[in-house]
């Protein structure tokens, strides 16, 4: 493994980007690596960018925010979002996992600007990563019950994919911990992971 592993959550205001962070960072404390921490925010509002940034590492704890053109996987929520982080953290090789689903920011919402296709976001994605796999967070979570869970959804299709050096039942460990065993945030996970191993 990579030391540190670079690992970004990007999103919006209200698509649970520190929930996500949290789970992830708590799993990987779990299994005994030391996890740093950064938080950056568009517009402190609802619809505004938020970018995690997680660094885990065997040997010691780094600076939360990692250097740019330094990630090695990104966890997208949105599209636009997702290909905005790439533009200053991605690199040849980084791994994305992007839920396609578009959040629209209050300007395309007043019709004062357009936004642009998905499939045209998700190819320009694939351009830059070594790796994308796109995941309909959205439904699945739908699934579970909160289409607002898709955040858990996305960490249960990363925690089965093998990007990362840990466990999935360090996950889910860390989501019963602090949902519960009849948690629906646990069956988002479970979904998300089915999701991640197919």
């Amino acid at each position: 493994m990579k030391d540190p592993l670079n690992v970004l959550v990007v999103g919006v205001g209200g698509q649970g980007n520190l929930l996500a962070s949290l789970l992830i960072g708590s799993a990987a404390t779990e299994e005994g690596f030391q996890v740093s921490v950064g938080e950056t925010y568009g517009a402190t509002q609802r619809g505004g960018s938020v970018m995690s940034h997680l660094r885990l590492s065997r040997r010691r704890a780094y600076s939360p925010l990692m250097p740019e053109g330094r990630g090695d996987v990104l966890l997208g929520f949105e599209p636009v979002e997702t290909l905005r982080a790439l533009g200053t953290y991605g690199n040849p090789g980084i791994r994305v996992m992007v839920n396609p689903r578009p959040v629209y920011p209050l300007e395309v919402l007043s019709g004062q600007t357009k936004y642009p296709e998905v499939e045209k976001v998700l190819e320009a994605i694939r351009e830059l990563s070594k790796e994308v796999v796109v995941v309909e967070a959205t439904e699945l979570a739908k699934e579970a019950g909160d289409a607002r869970m898709q955040n858990v959804v996305m960490v249960g299709c990363l925690a089965a994919s093998g990007w990362l050096p840990l466990r999935p039942e360090s996950f889910r460990k860390v989501v019963v911990e602090l949902f519960g065993e009849n948690s629906p945030n646990l069956r988002a996970l479970e979904l998300g992971m089915a999701g991640g191993r197919r």
